[in-house]
């Protein structure tokens, strides 16, 4: 079942979105009845053509425990379906009722430090606890029974932001479950020690009844010990969601599931979650105070489309105005909504959904804006919503087509989790600073790039970029040197492959997995002081200033392209580049600021033959293409607040401009976009 099929009712009288879905999370439950009809006019009115619904409904369905209330509910859905609008269905279990804590306080979750986290806000269980997946599968069982036939139901929608407040537990019940996590992963005792290099600081244990998670301690807790419970800890919400999902695939087996990733998440590994779904979702909130958010926003993006192998996603949830969380919250400019939800559109998604519907009058986010909000319709941001729904209603065609790259930018879980531990040689180590200091020059360049785990299959890339893969197992260190001997063209960046998946170094030499394939060995890492910086010369004589780090590199046969031109590492090398095989290996041993580091990628990108969707990009213009059974669609965004004029390869057509003939040129004005075909 596939968001991209025609609206119709089918033989099963289930309700399916034309096009690119077109809606938000919608909570009845906040208002009285009378608002509910006026909800389904507005709807009509903006194009919605899908709303999540439930997402924090338990205590009104379930007011006490065993003792459900539907009624209200099936009205809910009766309405939405008569009007056309299908509904991804959340499971209601993203924020248990007060009376569950009350009568179970110990699935409430505890910090590190042992302080108990109290009821008031959400997600507050631990999510070890037995109890809370007992009530929550048996609400799940009640809600898909009861709608498994509803002709509004689409999706399900598993909980909500899994580990958006509690990602971590560090009560008995998650210590012991995590015991238990730690013999299926080890075995034996004794294998524990040694991947946790327990002989260090007197820590070897006799039995796992002795292992605790890594609370408080006088100073740095084990690092490997800290590694795992982060592997754990994503585990157990996975299990939450799992559990969920099988009473779900039991009862409604042909309805697709998804689960809502909050941006790029640290706590949460999208590549292993997103195995376990049948579309990826995302919320991504750009910030716009930040000149920079639409790139952050197009790497998390790109990873969520690449999490399922290239497949169409959902952007879940976003902000049509401002949101109520961060210290300054700002509007979107006129225009920066539709430019984003379209830039959302252009890598790869096939829904544009946002949180929420009708803007509460109380509660935590009353301040978060809504497609409707306090101010009722004659808004600007009600007018932008209904104008982005026509629009989006107006390229049916373009749902179900694809993004293509022939770049892939490597990133693990594993890896980040292991870099940003204590007691490195610099804590300043940020990996999404340092993803996006690789991401930017590709994207302002206009090339279309992939964010894959480094288990994934790379032969089919002509570039792989990999920033800061601190952790690096022998296995996937050996499919990045095939990857370059059989033809890839690799680009590396400082303090990658330093340790095994058990956080022990490699020894031999830094970077001993990738030595052979970079032509390198780093003699000494030289981490630089707080706003320090040093000057790197490149090969065309120009002299840019980096930060954050620096090496001692030995050549083993690679060239130097770039060098250290102050400071104690003068004159040795700063970025290399190796032939090995049938292809290169590029290694760059500090961070170069932004204009150098474009520099850096444009030569590594020239001698991999990668070049950008549509050369001759004006500064600030984002190009991408999608291609499927509906046709070649060339997207064309421009986040700066100037007017820009690109050219283009031939007459093309914008679709969001009818009417329009054809032009082999086009001009976007500020904050423009446009939807491009050839007639």
């Amino acid at each position: 079942m596939r968001l991209t099929d025609a609206v119709a009712i089918d033989s099963r009288r289930r309700l399916r979105p034309a096009g690119i879905a077109f809606g938000g999370d919608y909570n009845p439950e906040q208002w009285p009845e009378e608002v509910w009809s006026e909800d389904i006019a507005l709807m009509k009115e903006a194009g919605v053509t899908m709303v999540t619904a439930g997402i924090f409904s338990w205590a009104k369905v379930e007011p006490r425990p065993g003792e459900y209330d539907f009624a209200w509910f099936d009205r809910v859905m009766d309405n939405l379906a008569g009007a056309q609008v299908a509904v991804c269905l959340a499971t209601m279990t993203a924020s248990p009722p007060p009376w569950l804590t009350r009568l179970h306080p110990e699935i409430l979750p505890r910090t590190a430090d042992g302080r108990l986290m109290w009821p008031g806000g959400r997600q507050h269980y631990c999510p070890s606890s037995p109890v809370y997946r007992r009530y929550a599968t048996r609400l799940v069982e009640r809600l898909a029974t009861r709608y498994a036939d509803h002709p509004a139901l689409e999706m399900w929608h598993i909980g909500n932001e899994y580990g958006c407040h509690t990602p971590m537990c560090w009560c008995e019940e998650s210590a012991a479950d995590f015991r238990r996590w730690l013999r299926d992963r080890y075995d034996t005792v004794e294998a524990l020690n040694n991947a946790w290099s327990t002989a260090f600081w007197s820590q070897r244990y006799d039995t796992f009844d002795e292992v605790l998670p890594p609370r408080l301690a006088p100073t740095f807790p084990n690092p490997a010990q800290q590694l795992d419970f982060a592997r754990f800890s994503d585990d157990a919400l996975l299990r939450c969601y799992l559990a969920e999902k099988e009473v779900l695939r039991r009862v409604t087996p042909d309805v697709p599931v998804t689960t809502n990733f909050i941006g790029v998440h640290k706590p949460v590994d999208s590549f292993r979650w997103a195995a376990e779904e049948d579309v990826a979702s995302v919320d991504v909130y750009q910030d716009p105070h930040s000149d920079d958010t639409h790139i952050a926003a197009g790497f998390a993006f790109d990873v969520t489309r690449s999490a399922r192998g290239g497949e169409p996603w959902m952007l879940m949830e976003q902000a049509p105005g401002a949101v109520n969380w961060r210290d300054r919250n700002g509007p979107k400019p006129p225009g920066r909504m539709r430019l984003w939800s379209w830039q959302a559109v252009a890598q790869g998604a096939d829904a544009v959904l946002y949180f929420q519907w009708r803007q509460s009058r109380g509660g935590a986010e009353k301040f978060h804006s809504a497609m409707v909000p306090h101010g009722g319709t004659e808004t600007r941001i009600f007018r932008e919503v209904r104008e982005l729904g026509r629009e989006l209603a107006s390229v049916p065609r373009i749902a179900g087509s694809r993004c293509t790259a022939d770049v892939a930018l490597v990133m693990d879980w594993n890896s980040w989790w292991a870099l940003e531990l204590d007691s490195h040689p610099s804590t300043a180590l940020d990996q999404m600073e340092i993803n996006l200091a690789h991401y930017r020059p590709l994207f302002e360049a206009g090339i279309t790039c992939d964010v894959v785990p480094p288990d994934r299959d790379l032969s089919g890339y002509r570039l792989v970029v990999v920033p800061n893969l601190y952790l690096l197992s022998e296995p996937d260190a050996r499919r990045l040197t095939d990857y370059v001997r059989d033809g890839g063209h690799l680009l590396v960046s400082f303090f990658s492959g330093i340790v095994d998946d058990c956080d022990r170094v490699h020894l031999g030499g830094y970077p001993e997995p990738l030595r052979e394939a970079l032509g390198v060995r780093v003699e000494e890492f030289w981490p630089l002081p707080e706003n320090g910086t040093v000057r790197v010369r490149l090969e065309d004589g120009t002299v840019a200033h980096a930060d954050l780090w620096s090496e001692e590199v030995v050549t083993e046969g690679a060239q130097t392209a770039a060098e250290f031109d102050s400071g104690p590492l003068a004159g040795r090398p700063a970025v290399t580049r190796n032939r090995y095989g049938a292809g290169s290996a590029w290694y760059v041993a500090t961070r170069p600021e932004p204009r150098a580091m474009r520099a850096v990628t444009d030569e590594v990108c020239r001698t991999a033959g990668v070049g950008p969707v549509l050369p001759g990009l004006p500064a600030q213009v984002q190009a991408t293409v999608r291609e499927g059974d509906g046709g070649r669609f060339l997207f064309l965004l421009n986040h700066g607040a100037e007017p820009a004029e690109v050219s283009l390869p031939e007459p093309m057509t914008d679709l969001l401009a009818q009417g329009t003939a054809p032009s082999d040129r086009i001009t976007l004005p500020g904050a423009g976009a446009a939807v491009l075909t050839t007639p």
